[in-house]
Order: structure tokens, then sequence, then C-alpha cells
């Protein structure tokens, strides 16, 4: 007897839903400060700004003490300084107690002068333009004045700072010497003792050597 085959059934009933997930979606809005809120200070930035304030207070008491001050003249400063150096040269010159350059120096001849100045000018590629009609002994001056190896030339006379330039070992020009001699015999100590730039920079302070002497 042949068997029967058993029939499957579908359902009739609906889907089976899945299990995923769905997403959940609102209406919340993020939303940020307009403004930052202030903040406190900052130990360094309230020492920085008492420092600028420091600063500024030191800067006006200098200026506040320079228009008190005025400007001063260094002419006769230099005047008392090359009549001092003087003096202790054409002394020891006498005495026999001045060193060998100094010696030297007095015995140097206009010639080697003029041969000295010329040798400067070969030693250059341009001749200087802006020396053009100043006397030969100003010229030699100038030229030791610019050098700088020996010493600023500011608020000194020129005989003082050959003769330091000479104990420092810093072998001057004799000539420069030869030509400060020659001059004070002259009588224009006082004109060439004075560095043409110290001149310059307190005639810019609005005081000349001229004022104050007449």
């Amino acid at each position: 007897m042949a068997g029967t085959r058993g029939t499957t059934r579908k359902s009739s009933g609906p889907a089976q839903k899945g299990t995923q997930k769905t997403l959940a979606f609102t209406n919340n809005k993020v939303t940020k400060p307009s403004a930052a809120l202030p903040g406190k200070p900052s130990k360094l930035s309230q020492n920085i700004k008492s420092e600028i304030i420091k600063a500024e207070d030191i800067k006006s008491e200098i200026d506040s003490a320079s228009q008190d001050l005025g400007h001063i003249d260094s002419a006769p400063a230099i005047e008392r300084q090359a009549k001092a150096e003087i003096k202790n040269v054409k002394q020891g010159l006498k005495d026999g107690t001045r060193s060998a350059q100094e010696v030297r120096a007095s015995k140097v001849s206009d010639e080697q002068i003029k041969k000295f100045w010329r040798d400067r000018e070969r030693e250059r590629l341009v001749p200087r333009v802006h020396m053009g009609g100043i006397p030969l002994e100003e010229k030699v001056c100038r030229f030791f004045d610019m050098s700088s190896e020996f010493g600023p030339c500011i608020g000194i006379s020129r005989i003082r700072r050959w003769t330091r330039a000479q104990k420092l070992g810093l072998n001057p020009p004799i000539e420069v010497l030869a030509v400060l001699l020659k001059e004070e015999d002259k009588g224009n100590g006082r004109k060439i003792e004075r560095a043409y730039i110290d001149e310059l920079l307190n005639s810019w302070g609005g005081v000349s050597s001229e004022a104050q002497s007449g």
C-alpha cells in the first residue's frame, strides 16, 4: 500500500519581522556660546604689563633729566686736556723722559708729513673728495680721528688720544704727533686739538664752542 506524502503548508500569516535596529533621530540642536567667557588674567601677563609700565616710567624720567641737563659742550675739557698733554710732552722732551716715538715726532719734517699723506692716499681706491680744500695738517689729523684702532675720538684731545694709544702699545703714527706739536708752536693748538666729528656732534646739539667762548 503506497504511503501518502505529507504536504507542507505555508503559513498564511504575516512574515516575521527582521531583528535589525533602526536609528532614532531627534530634534535636539547643539548650540555654541556667542562669546567666549572672560578668563582670569594669568600671572605671566600681569608681570609683563607691570614691566612695561616700569619701562615707560624710567624712559620718562630719563627724558626729563636730559631736558634739565641740556647740552654739554666738550670743547673746554678738550682744551684743558691738550694744554696739560702738550706741557708734559715738551717737558719730557727737555728732560729726556719721553718715549723714543715722541722724540722722533719732534724731529719730523714737513716733507715727511707730506709723504705720509701721499702714502695714505695711495692705499685708497678713490680719492678723498670730501677733504678738498682742507689743509694738509687737518687731513692728517682727521685720518687719525677715523682710525678706530686707537680708540674713540669724541670728548678727548687729539694729543691725549695719541699718547694714550702710545702707552697701550698701539703705535700711532708719529706724523700725527708731529703735526700737533708744530701747530701748537704756531699758536693753532686750540683749533687743531679737537676732532672734527666732535665739533659736528656738538653743533647738532645746538651749542657751539664759539658761542661759549665768545
